[in-house]
């Protein structure tokens, strides 16, 4: 890797979010080699008809994911920055998903490990297939974005609640 601020990261824009899902799909395919949405490493959440918030892992500088797995199961590739599991070291303890800002690793049932986003080398799957279906909801993107990460690593529900008022108005939703 450069330099430890130049990382890659999946940048989501809502606004563009259809609900297709089909990153959801293309990832499943990636890593598990069927159509498992359940063990995707991206979701979509739907809080309200209309409002659908892409939500991936936003690689924390600071790894909160990785320091607090005490089992050796989490890792941080060094060529990408990304979140890597070892599936045969993880208990499924859930200590990653505590720590998680944005309660983005999950323990899909039967899968035996937990699932975070390892940015498929460097060429998301789930980035090409969005931009290839024309909505460009997610974009890989380089650089330091030390000062903004917590803008994007939020609890899903959360976001769905901000482009909600932003698409029908402050007085909505309370």
């Amino acid at each position: 890797m450069e330099e430890k601020n130049e990382r890659l990261w999946i940048l989501t824009t809502p606004d563009k979010c259809s609900g297709c899902r089909l990153c959801e799909i293309a990832c499943s395919l990636e890593h598990e080699g069927v159509i498992w949405p359940e063990a995707s490493r991206i979701r979509i959440y739907e809080l309200l008809p209309g409002v659908n918030v892409p939500h991936t892992c936003v690689q924390c500088p600071d790894y909160p994911c990785v320091e607090s797995c005490n089992f050796d199961a989490l890792s941080v590739d060094e060529v990408t920055g990304a979140v890597l599991v070892k599936e045969d070291n993880c208990t499924e303890c859930g200590a990653c998903v505590l720590t998680c800002p944005g309660n983005i690793p999950r323990i899909p049932a039967g899968k035996g490990s937990v699932v975070i986003c390892d940015l498929c080398g460097g060429e998301p799957k789930c980035v090409e297939v969005c931009h290839e279906a024309g909505h460009d909801a997610l974009t890989l993107v380089k650089g330091d974005y030390r000062s903004i990460y917590r803008t994007f690593a939020k609890d899903p529900l959360k976001k769905s609640v901000e482009l909600a008022r932003k698409l029908f108005g402050e007085e909505f939703m309370g």
